[in-house]
């Protein structure tokens, strides 16, 4: 038997997706980042961006960790500053899952709940109130998320070299989810430093400001941002596809059934990104997926009907859509 320090993020297997998209000759593989203990791949950022701060001397043993997050980061930083010994605040919005608020609360963290300005500009008041939170608590950091170079290299070291081990190769193209833009550049690194011929797609939400993006409202969290982050500044993807929020629930239903994964939004829309441009690709080239967190969250939103029907009026969820071999296709320009 060998024992492992459980504050380190395992490495997390790949499945070869074969049900999702019947007609496709392309290989579709997913790397199941989900199973991290934190239930996402937000577990290696969390755990990069502490012990980097902590080596350096930016953060005391025993120190007050503070940082605004959608959920996901949240519950990673809660559970690794438990273990190392650590306080933490998590400033949320209220888009913010009851279940993820809940669990940072479980593992000791104070979270701080930010109202939605008028301006519907969430991320910005989250990163002020953090900014406030930092002037009152004495000794209290951020682990700077959006800026801080620990977040990209969790995924440079980790994420994507796991992933081409467990291929054999790296693939032909990769799509990852975007918000702090921290995976996508760590993985954009990845390729680089390898020299891996891998084209790098980013996935992001319509009404995100990212790459360029028009601002607008967006109900579902973990996915694009309010304003430009400075990580972003760096990133380079080959191509940015754009996902309405009705297109992430479609995407995260027909992955459910068809292939008996329950995963978060984000995922969502890397499925019906893909959808999209299955068209393009052939049976030689290998696609692959980032499953960046687990659906149990979303049950009250993603998965509830009432729910999408009252939020989504325009979601197509009836069984002739989800019964489309795929209903992405229609979405090509």
């Amino acid at each position: 038997m060998t024992l492992s320090d459980h504050t380190t993020p395992y490495p997390t297997p790949t499945t070869q997706l074969t049900r999702i998209f019947p007609h496709a000759s392309t290989e579709l593989f997913m790397k199941l980042d989900s199973l991290q203990l934190a239930g996402s791949t937000k577990e290696r950022t969390a755990h990069s961006l502490l012990t980097g701060m902590l080596s350096r001397g930016e953060l005391a043993p025993g120190g007050h960790v503070v940082e605004s997050t959608s959920g996901n980061l949240g519950i990673a930083l809660a559970r690794q500053c438990a273990l190392l010994g650590l306080r933490f605040v998590a400033v949320v919005d209220d888009r913010a899952n009851l279940a993820a608020c809940a669990t940072m609360t479980a593992f000791g963290a104070t979270v701080d709940l930010v109202s939605t300005p008028p301006d519907g500009n969430r991320l910005r008041a989250r990163r002020e109130r953090v900014a406030h939170l930092l002037s009152t608590l004495p000794g209290a950091v951020t682990t700077s998320q959006y800026a801080n170079p620990d977040n990209p290299r969790a995924h440079r070291e980790g994420t994507l070299p796991e992933l081409v081990a467990a291929l054999g190769r790296p693939p032909s193209h990769l799509y990852v989810a975007v918000s702090t833009t921290g995976t996508l550049l760590g993985c954009q690194q990845a390729i680089t430093e390898h020299g891996w011929d891998t084209k790098l797609i980013g996935v992001d939400a319509e009404g995100s400001v990212l790459f360029g993006g028009r601002p607008g409202e967006r109900r579902l969290p973990g996915l694009g941002a309010g304003v430009i982050t400075e990580l972003s500044a760096h990133a380079r993807p080959d191509e940015v596809v754009r996902v309405s929020e009705a297109d992430m629930v479609l995407g995260c239903r027909i992955l459910a059934r068809r292939e008996g994964l329950l995963a978060g939004a984000s995922t969502g829309a890397i499925v019906a990104a893909v959808g999209r441009h299955l068209p393009r690709y052939g049976e030689h080239e290998c696609v692959a997926l980032l499953m960046h967190d687990g659906g149990t969250p979303y049950l009250p939103t993603v998965y509830n009907d009432a729910w999408v029907e009252s939020s989504f009026p325009e979601a197509r969820l009836d069984r002739s859509t989800l019964e489309e071999p795929n209903p992405f296709e229609r979405a090509v320009a």
